[in-house]
């Protein structure tokens, strides 16, 4: 089995796991709208339950459950699609893409439940962003090296060989 196959296998199977067990302790430990500050000011673990996208985006669309399980099949078939062309050297580019494609299947909640668990929740004072959890972690974070990899990769074609 190629490396990044091993990747995509192994980091998508903890991201799920890690996703799917943390929101199975906030449902079973915290009451709902429950916090418990971890950092004052700054952090805190808050049992939230979100219909939409960010920011409740759509979350009182009748057709919303149809349309989030659409957007994250058809994220994860291009994700795929992208990552068997990957060249063997593209190992970053590999890990980035698995997590984004693991939370991109984190689509369990929504099949389940109808909506996600959201329970990380980071603040200043009063302004809040909005909760999160495990899986969008994993999205923003593969993101987040996906573009530090392609800005790489571009001055790696830039620079001359020695």
């Amino acid at each position: 089995m190629a490396f990044k196959y091993k990747v995509l296998s192994l980091v998508s199977l903890l991201v799920l796991v890690l996703d799917q067990a943390t929101k199975l302790y906030v449902d079973r430990t915290m009451h709902l709208y429950q916090s418990i500050p971890v950092l004052d000011g700054l952090f805190s673990i808050t049992y939230l339950r979100n219909k939409g996208a960010a920011f409740s985006f759509l979350a009182n669309a009748s057709w919303r459950l149809p349309f989030f399980i659409f957007v994250s099949l058809v994220a994860a078939a291009v994700i795929l699609s992208v990552f068997v062309r990957l060249r063997p050297d593209q190992r970053f580019t590999a890990f980035a893409l698995a997590l984004i494609f693991a939370g991109a299947v984190g689509l369990i909640d929504r099949v389940r439940l109808g909506e996600v668990i959201d329970f990380l929740d980071v603040y200043w004072r009063s302004h809040h962003w909005p909760a999160f959890n495990v899986a969008d972690s994993a999205i923003c974070v593969g993101v987040a090296l996906l573009v530090l990899d392609m800005y790489f990769e571009e001055k790696r074609k830039k620079t001359p060989p020695a």
